[in-house]
């Protein structure tokens, strides 16, 4: 194990795995309209569950910031409400809205994930960094 001055301005490159696969992600382009079509029923089908679980108040009593009235202008939205957070934050809202009524119905696939374990982060980071390059012009 190699060790570095946490101190000091340099860091240690990436770890190799970690690039390739951040070199996979950025480089994959989907070109089959059936994983398309399962993505936008996945997507659709999160959102219909967090929008309907806006009608449950256990739900909704653990959406918002971590500490009341620390809401982040220019943040990841939560749909639904008006709620504006951190990326991290915005991603537990969007997964607890997500997940409150959609548990973990079947989801027959060779990984044991199910799609809306995803959704929720990629929307949140996704709406912040849109918003952040928009502000920035």
């Amino acid at each position: 194990m190699s060790h570095f001055d946490a101190r000091a301005a340099k860091r240690p490159e990436p770890d190799s795995v970690l690039a390739d696969i951040a070199n996979y992600v950025c480089d994959y382009e989907i070109d089959s309209d059936e994983a398309m079509s399962t993505a936008r029923y996945c997507l659709m089908d999160s959102l219909a569950c967090g929008l309907l679980a806006l009608k449950f108040p256990d739900c909704v009593r653990l959406l918002g910031p971590v500490v009341p009235g620390a809401e982040m202008q220019g943040g990841a939205r939560v749909p639904g409400t008006a709620h504006e957070l951190d990326p991290v934050q915005a991603a537990f809202n969007l997964g607890v809205l997500i997940r409150y009524l959609d548990f973990n119905d079947t989801w027959l696939a060779a990984e044991w994930g199910h799609p809306s374990d995803n959704i929720g982060a990629i929307l949140a980071v996704a709406d912040y960094l849109s918003r952040s390059r928009e502000a920035e012009g």
